[in-house]
């Protein structure tokens, strides 16, 4: 199993580092819910499908990240809270990559 780190700071404002496997084909939202680190129903609702922006988080990190795909970017399209940096945690798939990534969670509204 490889592992890497990731550090997230939730809607309190609070930073986590957390250990993010790369071999289970998750994706960052998942994480997130895993770590508890969003009350439940708040993140993630429509299942990781780019449809609802719930799991918008802003990317702090130099990371490459891989391109926002079109429904992404039409879901962002239409969110609250946007920034230059906002991605969904639903389309970003952990790989080794992303070790060292921070990511700030966007409000819940």
């Amino acid at each position: 199993m490889s592992d890497i780190k990731i550090k997230i700071t939730d809607r309190e404002g609070i930073s986590h580092e957390v250990d993010a496997p790369t071999d289970m084909n998750m994706n960052l939202m998942e994480v997130v819910r895993a770590y508890e680190l969003a009350p439940e129903g708040t993140i993630g609702i429509c299942g990781g499908m780019a449809m609802c922006a719930s799991c918008q988080c802003y990317v702090q990190s130099n990371h490459h990240l891989p391109e926002k795909s079109d429904d992404e970017e039409a879901m962002l399209s239409e969110a609250f809270n946007l920034k230059e940096n906002s991605r969904l945690g639903c389309q970003l798939n952990i790989s080794d990559v992303m070790d060292g990534l921070e990511v700030e969670l966007a409000p819940a509204e």
